[in-house]
């Protein structure tokens, strides 16, 4: 009589024995914050297994998070689709906002109007602050634009801060591509439902902002990519330029600020 033993799964990879930079350089997160963001994950993905010895969450996490990395398995898809990802970043490049579900000919104006940002700027505007947009967007009371055609010095000091300040949000978008080489073109394209694409990046925003939360260090192998955040720079304009809405608000912080 043959006695069938139930399947034990076994992860390949030991995170003890691997070196704090392997580890990083592989998953985009340390040894410890693997283990953190398996621990909530652990009820959903035992349950969608129905094998009765199920497959240990590290075993399921590990080949996610070194796919998102880079991105071993994709290729080049005729016919794909770009989305267009609307994202909201704090000084320290968390990543506090994404919006990751309209196709790529839908404009980055339309997205903002139709997403919770103007609530919560709109609450937000008794404690002074503003965000910062390129000229894509428009002027609003708690949203600032670079100046069109700057007539004086005032302006023109206002525009070089605003671009510095932008910047912030241009080196964010290069570090999440840098990171996770699945939402970078040298990557291939992602071979799946837009739908599954856009959880895709809110996935990636999420797991650096985690980095960020547990100080990970954003670590690369040597070779033609190292210098990759530092390449991408700050587009000065859209393909469409928004109109005009509030002009009185920018004017009230040039004039206060900038004189």
């Amino acid at each position: 009589m043959r006695w069938r033993h139930p399947p034990v799964y076994r992860s390949l990879v030991d995170l003890s024995t691997m070196e704090y930079r392997h580890i990083i350089i592989t998953y985009r997160l340390d040894r410890a914050t693997i283990q953190e963001l398996c621990s909530p994950l652990e009820p959903d993905l035992m349950s969608a297994i129905r094998h009765p010895t199920g497959i240990p969450p590290l075993v399921q996490v590990l080949p996610v998070l070194h796919f998102l990395a880079v991105v071993t398995f994709t290729q080049q898809w005729r016919g794909m689709r770009d989305v267009t990802v609307n994202m909201v970043c704090l000084a320290d490049q968390y990543i506090s906002h994404v919006n990751a579900k309209y196709p790529g000919s839908v404009h980055d104006a339309f997205i903002l109007r139709n997403s919770s940002i103007p609530y919560v700027m709109g609450q937000l505007q008794r404690h002074r602050v503003w965000l910062i947009g390129d000229s894509g967007y428009p002027n609003l009371s708690w949203l600032l634009t670079p100046v069109r055609n700057p007539r004086t010095r005032a302006e023109e000091r206002y525009n070089e801060a605003h671009g510095r300040t932008r910047r912030i949000i241009e080196r964010t978008f290069g570090l999440l591509k840098a990171k996770f080489r699945c939402l970078h073109l040298t990557g291939g394209s992602l071979y799946y439902s837009p739908k599954k694409v856009c959880q895709i990046i809110v996935a990636c925003c999420r797991l650096h902002n985690l980095a960020l939360r547990r100080q990970v260090p954003f670590l690369q192998e040597d070779g033609p990519d190292a210098g990759l955040v530092a390449a991408v720079e700050p587009a000065d304009s859209e393909e469409e330029e928004a109109e005009e809405e509030d002009i009185n608000s920018g004017n009230n912080i040039i004039m206060q600020y900038f004189h």
